[in-house]
């Protein structure tokens, strides 16, 4: 915009800083009002924003640089001893904070912010001059409306494969199946605010803020001049090796390689496998982030959403340094603010409630992070009322999402799993903040794309975590390459348990549908073709146990190639029910990566025969 031309640069950096500095404020307000008199969180704060409204000044925002002023007053006279923090004090600074976020929002499109709501300002007067009794503006934030989105119809499988050899790499004969038909996908669970209604004003604006920014720096991330020099010097190795494999080839072409040529080509590959691996992880660290810019947001979060409720909460948050994929970093936002807001508003009880069982009066909601091997552990635990499995069983029957035979057939594991069921709410009145049932299946959805697992262990009476289990990047995906005939269709490791070899006599039918008993537990077996609505070419020979994230099964494939890191690549103008991507083998040959929740979102009924049928 013609506003910031020339000063593009200097706008990208106050961005950066200046949401940085706003999210700590925020963060520091919230422990602000348990320790009232820590004069160093306040001079922290003062400096903080007095940093924000310098940068405003440079780039004219009169708007900010006026809101920043009349709060940045007010924080110095709480620091000078003039004035003591009370909570309907905090809720005012809050309130101004979050419209501070929405006007970066506006910087980040390219707009001089307009002047603050002027009854903000007032009650921001108002604090100065010591009025009592402030109160929070009432006015309700509009509410988006929900819109659905569906997934288009998928191509033919054979367009698709061959499509796919013109546009990502050569492959060997594509498919050696007949065309299947691809059923209509199913309408996806429209994308909603923490809590199915809008927050309270003051949350609002800082959510809405928090998303112009976010969108607006997107294309950017902060890297450690140390991991660049890596991926330089990691760079340079695989020059020099370059020109060792040039040398072995030209000795190749001009003489027949002897023993000695062969074993140096031989070292020179497994040299370059290796440099290669590390050039591999180097690159993927530089896209890694702390979790802790995304923590950062909600002690803010879990104050508003308590206050609202009359709960006394406290956010506990741990981890904060543990590295996370950037664009991971993003997609997780949503899920954790259900998360967040589900265990303040479910999990725990009043702090009548709390006393009357002999508990803190204070609830406690503990926000954790860490890597465990090669995944990330992120935990949303609260030491509230828990949940009872049989009292969700009975509630998805009451609601016809499941009828009593089925329900009586979940374990506790699996009834717990009922939550994220679309429509599922324990409520028995929609409230303000809770009762129709989308949150969880949200939450559900987007840690499904981002390759991720969700569980849940819950003691009644003690308390609810739950746990998601996240790969440290989405740039490299682990899979178990599997076959139909010729073709090979890959599936998330994460999911996969064990192979075992099925014998059709030990398949059998349980309420006329294919089962299998591993280790003394009834599994449903699935057919990949009939998943895919391909005709059988032959026998399934063997069975991958997976988990998904309701159910435990075993997929019936004719075989399997192993494992493989592969990098995905999104079909571009394409949407193929069940289809998450594709990657080239080895070989060259095309592999399509499957979504494996997607297939299983369609019911499929294998027969015995179907599954073990031979060849036509």
């Amino acid at each position: 915009m013609s506003d910031f031309q020339g000063m593009e640069e200097l706008l990208q950096d106050f961005l950066a800083e200046a949401e940085e500095l706003l999210s700590g404020v925020d963060n520091k307000l919230v422990e602000l009002e348990r320790n009232s008199g820590d004069r160093n969180l306040l001079n922290d704060i003062f400096r903080g924003f007095h940093t924000i409204k310098g940068g405003a000044g440079f780039l004219a925002a009169n708007a900010l640089v006026e809101l920043c002023h009349l709060t940045e007053n007010l924080f110095d006279q709480l620091r000078n001893g003039k004035k003591n923090l009370s909570a309907e004090m905090l809720d005012v600074i809050l309130e101004a904070t979050g419209v501070v976020r929405t006007m970066f929002g506006d910087l980040a499109r390219r707009q001089q912010p307009p002047a603050a709501d002027a009854q903000l300002l007032a009650k921001l007067r108002a604090a100065l001059d010591g009025a009592p009794g402030l109160q929070k503006v009432a006015k309700p934030a509009p509410k988006a409306p929900a819109t659905a989105t569906a997934n288009a119809t998928g191509p033919d499988w054979n367009h698709l494969l061959q499509s796919l050899v013109g546009t990502v790499g050569p492959a060997n004969d594509p498919v050696a199946h007949p065309a299947p038909t691809v059923p209509e996908a199913a309408q996806e669970a429209p994308a909603a605010p923490a809590i199915e209604v809008p927050p309270p004003p003051v949350a609002a604006a800082a959510t809405r803020g928090a998303d112009k920014v976010s969108h607006g720096n997107e294309t950017t991330v902060r890297v450690d001049t140390q991991r660049l020099d890596q991926v330089l010097n990691l760079s340079g190795e695989i020059g020099l090796i370059k020109n060792r494999l040039n040398c072995l080839r030209r000795t190749a072409l001009h003489q027949s390689p002897d023993a000695k040529s062969l074993r140096a080509l031989d070292e020179t590959i497994n040299q370059l496998d290796h440099v290669v691996g590390d050039l591999q992880n180097a690159v993927i660290k530089t896209r890694m982030q702390p979790v802790g810019r995304l923590f950062q947001k909600y002690p803010r979060l879990a104050r508003d959403l308590a206050r609202q409720l009359g709960k006394d909460v406290e956010l506990e948050i741990s981890g904060e340094e543990t590295e996370l994929d950037r664009h991971m970093i993003d997609d997780l936002s949503d899920p954790l603010v259900h998360l967040v807001r589900n265990a303040v508003d479910h999990g725990l009880e009043s702090s009548a409630e709390r006393l009357a069982l002999g508990k803190p009066e204070k609830g406690v909601v503990r926000l954790s992070a860490q890597q465990a091997g090669d995944h990330i552990l992120i935990q949303i635990a609260d030491d509230g009322r828990g949940m009872r499995p049989d009292v969700l069983r009975r509630k998805a029957v009451e609601k016809g999402l499941l009828d009593a035979e089925a329900a009586n057939g979940l374990d506790d594991r699996q009834s717990m799993a009922l939550i994220f069921l679309p429509g599922f709410s324990t409520k028995e009145v929609v409230t303000s903040t809770s009762g129709r049932g989308v949150g969880m299946d949200v939450v559900k959805h987007n840690i499904q794309k981002l390759n991720g697992r969700i569980e849940i262990e819950s003691t009644p009476g003690a308390g609810t975590t739950f746990s998601i289990a996240l790969p440290l990047t989405l740039a490299i995906l682990p899979v178990l390459v599997v076959r139909l005939g010729t073709q090979a269709f890959a599936v998330p490791l994460a999911m996969v348990h064990e192979i075992v070899v099925l014998d059709p006599k030990a398949v059998q039918l349980v309420a006329g549908r294919s089962t299998l008993v591993v280790r003394d537990e009834v599994l449903p077996v699935r057919s990949l073709a009939a998943l895919l609505g391909w005709q059988p070419v032959g026998p399934a020979r063997y069975g991958v146990l997976m988990q998904s994230v309701m159910n435990r099964f075993v997929l019936a494939v004719d075989s399997y190639a192993g494992r493989e890191d592969v990098l995905i690549k999104p079909l571009q103008d394409v949407k193929a029910r069940g289809v998450a991507g594709a990657t080239l083998s080895g070989d060259g040959a095309v592999v399509l990566v499957l979504d494996m929740e997607d297939l299983l979102s369609t019911p499929h009924t294998e027969s015995r025969e179907m599954l073990f049928a031979q060849a036509a």
